[in-house]
C-alpha cells in the first residue's frame, strides 16, 4: 500500500480525511436522461495510483465521474470506497472538478481558497490556502478580485482547492482546460505529489498528461481498460 503521510509543502502539514485505501466501481452503469450512457464496467483504483478516462466527446466521461461522486444516481452496480478499516462512505473523502471552477467573483483569490477550506471542514489555515495559491503560481494576486483573472487563472484557482482542503480521492474531468503548457506541468506535479501522499486520482482528459503508470479506461459503446 502507497505511503499514507499527510500531504506537505514548504514544510507545512495539511490534514486530510481518513486514509483511503482503494475505489471501486462494480458493475457500475451510468445513466443520461433516463438513458444509459456508459454500460456497465468495474474497475479499482488503489492508493497511489491513478486512472485515465478517454473517449470521444459523448461517451460518458463526465456522467461517469459525477456518478462515482455521488451527483447521479447509477442505472446499475455500485461504488465502494475502502480504509484501512473497512468499507467507508465516499462522503467527505472526495474532490470533484468539474467544468465549472466553482468561483465567486467578488471574493479575492485568498477568500476563495479560504472559503473552500471552510467548505470542506477544514477551517481557516492562512498557511495552507497561502500554499496552495503558490502551487499554482498564484500567490502575488493572493489579493486581487478573482473576477480579474484570465481564463487560465480562473482554471488554475478552481484547482488550487485540492490543495488548500486535502482529501485522498481526486475526481478531475477535463482539469487541464484552459490551461498553458507550464500551468499543465503544475497540475501534474500537484497530481503527483498527492499519489505520493497515499492519495488516488481518476482524471477525464482529452489531451496528454503526464501522469506516471496511469492506467487508462477508453470509454465507448464497449469500455475497455488497458
Amino acid at each position: 500500500m502507497a505511503n499514507l503521510e499527510p500531504l506537505t509543502r514548504s514544510g507545512t502539514s495539511f490534514s486530510r480525511a481518513t486514509a483511503v485505501t482503494a475505489i471501486a466501481v462494480e458493475g457500475l452503469a451510468c445513466q443520461r436522461g433516463g438513458h444509459v450512457v456508459v454500460a456497465p464496467l468495474s474497475f479499482k483504483v488503489h492508493s497511489g495510483a491513478s486512472l485515465i478516462l478517454r473517449g470521444p466527446n459523448g461517451a460518458g466521461k463526465t456522467t461517469l465521474l459525477r456518478t462515482i461522486a455521488g451527483f447521479l444516481h447509477p442505472a446499475a452496480g455500485r461504488v465502494r470506497v475502502s480504509s484501512p478499516a473497512g468499507e467507508t462512505s465516499a462522503e467527505g473523502h472526495l474532490h470533484y472538478i468539474g467544468h465549472a471552477n466553482g468561483i465567486k467573483p467578488r471574493l479575492s483569490l485568498i477568500e476563495n481558497v479560504s472559503f473552500w477550506q471552510r467548505y470542506y471542514g477544514g477551517g481557516s489555515d492562512s498557511e495552507g490556502a497561502e500554499a496552495a495559491l503558490d502551487a499554482f503560481d498564484l500567490l502575488d494576486l493572493a489579493e486581487y478580485r478573482a473576477a480579474h483573472l484570465s481564463q487560465g487563472q480562473t482554471r488554475r484557482l478552481g484547482l488550487a482547492r485540492l490543495l488548500a482542503a486535502p482529501r485522498p480521492i481526486w475526481l478531475l474531468d477535463e482539469p487541464s482546460v484552459s490551461l498553458d503548457a507550464a500551468s499543465t506541468k503544475r497540475l501534474e506535479a500537484a497530481i503527483a505529489r498527492h499519489l505520493s501522499s497515499g492519495g488516488l486520482a481518476i482524471v477525464s482528459t482529452h489531451l496528454d498528461l503526464s501522469l506516471g503508470k496511469a492506467a487508462i479506461l477508453e470509454l465507448s459503446r464497449t469500455p475497455v481498460l488497458q
